[in-house]
């Protein structure tokens, strides 16, 4: 099923169909380097497979993905010099400094992976459940369609939370709309499935205990589609996208979100590239992830998420982002 250690990856009805699972339910599977990284060569992987015609992306858990990961073992772990560390932390800017290491890392691994998702030569359909929160949006904006559980939650708390102006691929007023995706960052609220489903992001929703089989009752059916009129239909509307601006506003964002960074890295010297409580940021590391994968961690309605702010759990206080 899986030659992973942070996600697997199963090929179903005959190989047409590549079902890709986020494996990390202990931090709600926070996207730490090796997952990503892992993630971008399943997705290649099924790119690749002539037979696939489909790829699902979901998670295993009660949260599809709680965002970057900021502070679990395996973080600290791939990021150490030693003979655990992920190699991308010797490529790819990584052995560069400041400002010109964080934008080379994050363009790299959290903004050209999504893009490049969403060129994919297949269909990609996002199955999602619990709260989505931040770069947990970007993989679900990365695929072509999205369906999810009753119940679940979109939202992007960096700005309130960390003081910054959004994730690294901002979709968001695509996806929410202008003076919609205003109000969240500034407030950092949520966007029910709902709600989503009546904007346009969201295209079916189930009960969260029928998921994972009318998700794929319904790769099975676009899979029956010829696929290069699959493909035909994903750039017609990708490509108006494009013309519509989408590829140049994400690239303008991207630079916003490294001033940004950078903004709050000369403030604290270089100590952390964000904001912090003493900056006015709402404070949001109040609750341990738990060691049950089957638990759901999310707060009761109305409360804040106490470990994601784009994050799955809570980051050391040195760690940059």
């Amino acid at each position: 099923m899986s030659d992973y250690r942070f996600i697997t990856y199963e090929l179903l009805d005959e190989g047409t169909i590549a079902r890709i699972t986020l494996n990390r339910p202990r931090y709600r599977n926070a996207q730490n380097r090796g997952l990503l990284v892992e993630l971008d060569e399943a997705m290649l992987r099924a790119e690749a497979d002539d037979t696939v015609r489909v790829v699902i992306l979901t998670g295993n858990g009660m949260t599809f993905s709680s965002g970057h990961d900021m502070g679990t073992p395996e973080r600290a772990t791939e990021r150490a010099e030693g003979p655990d560390q992920h190699p991308t932390f010797q490529t790819n800017g990584a052995t560069r400094r400041s400002a010109e290491k964080r934008i080379l890392q994050e363009w790299h691994y959290y903004y050209q992976n999504s893009l490049r998702w969403r060129n994919l030569r297949k269909i990609t359909i996002c199955s999602v459940r619990g709260p989505v929160h931040a770069a947990g949006l970007t993989f679900a904006w990365s695929c072509d369609l999205i369906v999810g559980a009753e119940g679940t939650t979109f939202s992007d708390p960096v700005g309130t939370r960390l003081g910054m102006c959004g994730v690294e691929y901002f979709a968001h007023p695509w996806e929410f709309g202008l003076r919609r995706t205003k109000e969240l960052m500034l407030t950092g609220g949520d966007v029910s499935i709902e709600e989503a489903r009546r904007i346009g992001m969201v295209s079916q929703i189930y009960p969260a205990d029928e998921l994972a089989e009318r998700t794929l009752d319904y790769a099975r059916e676009i899979a029956l589609r010829p696929t290069m009129t699959a493909l035909m239909i994903k750039e017609a509307v990708n490509q108006t996208q494009d013309n519509m601006g989408f590829y140049n506003s994400l690239q303008a964002c991207f630079s916003l979100h490294q001033i940004n960074h950078a903004h709050w890295a000369e403030i604290h010297g270089g100590r952390v590239a964000h904001a912090t409580v003493e900056d006015g940021a709402v404070e949001w590391r109040k609750r341990p992830s738990s060691a049950n994968p089957d638990q759901d961690d999310s707060p009761p309605p109305g409360e804040p998420s106490g470990q994601a702010a784009g994050a799955g759990v809570a980051r050391p206080a040195e760690a940059g982002r």
